[in-house]
């Protein structure tokens, strides 16, 4: 299988180079890797020409997009990607040998035009104890072959035939190059459009959790984030056709669950900080997709 595979960057040199570095061990190798750096003082290009001069196993295609927008850097990696299918990855994960195989063989196995697969967060064990014990960056899972929701769709480790994602317009929207969805919007989009995405669970790469992640309060802008972009998407039909009733229900929805949340993360408290920041957590979430029905809109790249 001939990949291109994929990388949007911004300001993360060291573990940018971890991730070639894991690339270059690959039991099935990519075509062409594409770096495209969101930062204007191109602060990867030293990480990029270090890999060239230890002679990396494929060629690396490096450029710049200046303008700060997640969904135009992602759609300058698609412009500049050549070959049939194309493997998308954070920047700031680690790509066992096997992965990219994996998740190629999936794709052929269930004649599929997608595969995500699991990034598994790994939680230093200097963290707080209540986010060691609360779980709150673990992904849902499934078994290989099941066709992924719409709702659980992302990027951080993706293998797309090249074909329906190109026909896409953009392929990412812009409008989401400041918030997140961007992601969710496009394999959306595709499934609509026919194309097949199911999910592989060997293919799991890791995310080491950044120290500045491991905060509740970086959880509860996620939180928010996560809240924000259902609701966008629920409001917007993406997951289907919605009126003004159906409107009028998820707003009932959301008021109720956050009421609950509210009641739940108070009486759960005493029985451990990890519960209750769980029950907080799903509030807060509730305040988002809330949020959005008086326009209110989190930009976590801004």
């Amino acid at each position: 299988m001939n990949i291109s595979l994929c990388i949007a960057t911004y300001r993360r040199p060291d573990r940018l180079g971890a991730l070639l570095a894991d690339l270059g061990r690959q039991e099935l190798r990519p075509a062409e890797v594409i770096v495209v750096d969101n930062d204007a003082a191109g602060s990867a290009r030293a990480v990029i020409e270090a890999a060239r001069a230890e002679a990396a196993p494929f060629p690396i295609h490096y450029d710049i997009q200046p303008q700060r927008n997640i969904a135009l850097t992602r759609n300058r990696t698609v412009a500049l990607a050549t070959a049939e299918w194309l493997a998308f990855v954070d920047d700031d994960e680690r790509a066992p040998p096997a992965w990219l195989r994996q998740l190629a063989a999936a794709a052929a196995a269930h004649g599929a035009a997608g595969v995500l697969g699991p990034v598994v967060p790994e939680v230093p064990p200097y963290a707080p104890a209540w986010i060691r014990r609360g779980r709150f960056y673990d992904f849902p899972r499934m078994r290989t072959g099941e066709l992924v929701p719409l709702h659980r769709m992302r990027f951080g480790n993706v293998l797309l035939r090249g074909a329906p994602l190109r026909a896409e317009p953009g392929p990412f929207d812009v409008s989401y190059g400041l918030s997140t969805g961007e992601d969710a919007d496009l394999l959306i989009r595709m499934v609509r459009n026919g194309a097949k995405i199911i999910w592989c669970d060997e293919a799991v790469v890791t995310e080491p959790i950044e120290d500045k992640r491991l905060s509740l309060h970086w959880l509860l802008q996620r939180a928010l984030s996560g809240g924000q972009e259902f609701a966008r998407k629920t409001l917007t039909g993406h997951y289907g056709p919605i009126g003004l009733g159906g409107r009028l229900l998820l707003l009932a929805r959301c008021l109720g669950q956050l009421a609950a949340a509210a009641v739940l993360t108070v009486a759960s408290w005493p029985f451990g900080r990890h519960r209750g920041v769980y029950y907080l957590l799903k509030l807060w979430a509730n305040v988002g997709k809330i949020s959005v029905f008086w326009g209110s809109r989190y930009r976590e790249y801004a």
